[in-house]
């Protein structure tokens, strides 16, 4: 095919008409649109090391109170989106929270949806809804959209958790604010053992449940589930493994129990445990990834870098990109918390496996 015209090509006094009606060609702009084969991606291989943030996180603890940050946040932003636009790909935005023994970040509600994986500390929690929810290492809370929510204190030792937002995409569609209220009176503490058997379910079980899903409606959101606790992922991938241990996809879903689906409508969200020794190949789809290290090391190959991922380690993957992950030890499985863009994209009818079609 023929290069297309620049917009050089047009006379000057063509391209100033044109800018005085609000008019842009799209010929000289088509490419960069509509790119062949595969999008163009800002999203960039990306790797955010704890032991870096942690010292940053805790200083923030002494520079600013509560009362002044309302949520004390240090964001993990993408270089590839710039800093400035504060977010980890195209539809996510990642954030390490800081919660120190006493503090209580006041009760509010947002458009995006928004979950919390808790990295280290004891003794804080989130009330959703009413709905106290203990935080505990590896623990994965929901905060959905609409939903009030608000986080405190207890503990005698600082709280850290790992924030996963929609917010890019929210913020995109010029849908994003939020509404400050009252601090809620708890109703109830959920432990999360009440859906333990359907909330967390293999991927091969899920995969195989949304290929088989009608094509009606979608039913409206509810959550009966609002905090996934580590233990009963961690024990559905150890079952998993005991079961099938030649079965290198050992990844769990974290799943809404009421509709069969991701447990949030526009990011999926996952466990994943690679054996001692192991390497795994993921296919490669259209969403973009993100991986936080729960449990043990791993090294995390994406297009030509490879990342090292220490405990509490995040990295992001862009999409359209082929990932290995390794796990070093000898002796002791690794163990990821995985997050994606793959409800937006099966909504959008645009999720592609490649993987299943080269």
């Amino acid at each position: 095919m023929n290069d297309l015209g620049r917009i050089e090509d047009l006379p000057q006094a063509y391209r100033d008409a044109l800018t005085q009606n609000n008019l842009v060609p799209l010929w000289p702009s088509l490419r960069g649109v509509l790119p062949p084969k595969i999008p163009n991606r800002q999203t960039q291989p990306t790797h955010w090391a704890y032991r870096d943030i942690k010292p940053l996180l805790l200083q923030a603890g002494e520079l600013t109170p509560i009362e002044k940050a309302e949520r004390r946040v240090l964001v993990l932003a993408n270089p590839g989106h710039t800093l400035e636009k504060m977010q980890a790909s195209a539809a996510m935005y990642l954030g390490m929270q800081l919660l120190l023994p006493g503090e209580w970040a006041p009760s509010h509600r947002h458009t995006p949806n928004a979950v919390r994986m808790v990295v280290e500390g004891e003794g804080a929690y989130t009330t959703v809804q009413g709905v106290r929810c203990p935080m505990a290492r590896g623990d994965l809370i929901l905060t959905p959209t609409g939903l009030w929510h608000e986080h405190g204190h207890d503990g005698a030792e600082p709280v850290v958790w790992l924030d996963v937002l929609d917010l890019p995409i929210i913020y995109y569609t010029e849908t994003s604010y939020h509404i400050n209220g009252d601090r809620q009176a708890i109703d109830s503490e959920q432990s999360g053992t009440e859906y333990a058997v359907g909330s967390v379910v293999p991927l091969t079980v899920f995969e195989d449940r949304q290929a088989r899903s009608s094509h009606g409606d979608t039913p409206v959101a509810t959550y009966p589930v609002l905090r996934y606790p580590w233990s009963v992922a961690r024990d559905a991938l150890m079952q998993l493994a005991d079961a099938q241990p030649a079965q290198s996809k050992l990844q769990v879903v974290y799943t809404n129990p009421d509709t069969g689906g991701d447990a949030q409508n526009i990011l999926g969200f996952y466990a994943q445990m690679v054996q001692p020794g192991d390497t795994v190949t993921l296919p490669v789809r259209s969403p973009a990834q993100v991986f936080h290290q729960i449990e043990g090391q791993t090294a995390i190959t994406i297009q030509d870098q490879t990342f090292h991922m220490a405990t509490a380690d995040t990295c992001c993957a862009p999409g359209y990109t082929a990932v290995t992950i390794h796990n070093p030890s000898a002796g002791d499985p690794a163990f990821l918390f995985v997050a994606d863009e793959s409800p937006l994209h099966r909504k959008l009818g645009v999720y592609e496996n490649r993987s299943q079609t080269a």
